[in-house]
């Protein structure tokens, strides 16, 4: 697939909606991606999409979550203003200002209330959906709804793109040319794009359980440490080539599986670096302490101004990410 494939195929799973609990739409795109390149093709009860490839050797689950961060609306004012809750890790400061989509196609932007003098909280914010009263805005948004920022995938110098919903539709992205690419998969291979992630890593616990995995690899977006004024939370950088997770606050991968990536890596002069980071986490800590435990590791997108409506990766970052989930499919794992 070439530069001008990728960047197209990037933007319909950034413009997917798949909010947190609301999946449906991503899932439905994902799976009409995926169904010419496995041989079984299931949703599970929680929403995960369980997509199998099959092989002789040991079970290898590969997981990227597939929902995004976003709003949920609770209630509407008199004036016709929706007030929302967030489905993930957002902030006033990340939301202000930025433009919302719900899934039936309604906008609206959000705006904090005049009379707060102070640093405004989540609990100040409103969205202006353009409604004139709230009989209007009733007809257009009920309690429940949910809403993802608008901000459709955009080019950014010669190699990186800016948008929302990098995180982890790159991550999807990454699973998905990996399944196109791989010819004779050497592992019995089940690619799960899972759900509710973002609100607590929901979705990959019963997966996993069914699943039974050997190993286990996530691949996700991590945060690099390098912008202005980073506090060295984390090791990447953007560019510099597929981040092999060693650690973050939900897992310490094993020590065989980032052996064997960093191997691999080197063996098929695939750029590579190392990611640790001090915060967050990912599927990787349920699927690790699985039944009875999984030899589970990472492959991470260093992706900048997460859970924010310019999210910025770099597209060389993908690609190596994509030869290293390749590689590993292709590589027997009883031999590590």
């Amino acid at each position: 697939m070439n530069l001008s494939d990728t960047i197209a195929l990037l933007g319909r799973l950034t413009a997917a909606h798949g909010v947190s609990g609301d999946e449906g739409e991503v899932r439905d795109l994902i799976a009409s991606l995926a169904e010419p390149y496995c041989d079984a093709l299931r949703q599970d009860v929680m929403g995960n999409l369980i997509a199998h490839k099959r092989g002789d050797g040991p079970k290898l689950m590969l997981a990227a979550h597939m929902d995004s961060v976003g709003l949920v609306a609770t209630h509407i004012d008199k004036e016709g203003f929706v007030r929302f809750g967030a489905l993930g890790g957002l902030s006033a400061l990340d939301l202000l200002g930025q433009r919302f989509r719900f899934r039936s196609g309604v906008c609206g932007v959000c705006m904090a209330q005049e009379d707060k003098e102070e640093k405004p909280s989540k609990n100040d914010l409103y969205l202006d959906i353009g409604a004139v009263d709230e009989a209007e805005a009733r007809a257009l948004v009920q309690a429940g709804d949910t809403a993802a920022c608008l901000s459709p995938l955009t080019r950014v110098g010669a190699h990186r793109v800016s948008g929302s919903c990098l995180d982890n539709r790159a991550g999807c992205l990454v699973l998905l040319q990996a399944m196109a690419r791989i010819r004779h998969p050497a592992n019995d291979l089940y690619f799960v794009f899972t759900a509710q992630e973002e609100v607590g890593t929901r979705g990959v616990r019963p997966a996993a359980f069914a699943v039974e995995p050997d190993y286990g690899l996530v691949v996700d977006v991590t945060c690099p440490d390098d912008v202005p004024g980073a506090r060295h939370e984390g090791t990447t950088q953007l560019g510099k080539g597929a981040a092999v997770k060693v650690m973050d606050r939900s897992v310490i991968c094993h020590p065989r599986m980032v052996e064997c990536l960093r191997a691999l890596a080197q063996e098929q002069e695939i750029p590579f670096q190392n990611d640790l980071l001090s915060c967050g986490g990912t599927d990787g800590g349920p699927m690790r302490a699985s039944r009875a435990g999984v030899v589970t590791g990472g492959v991470s997108v260093p992706c900048r101004y997460t859970h924010t409506a310019g999210e910025l990766c770099d597209l060389r970052d993908i690609d190596a990410c994509v030869r290293l989930v390749t590689a590993l499919c292709e590589r027997r794992l009883e031999t590590i």
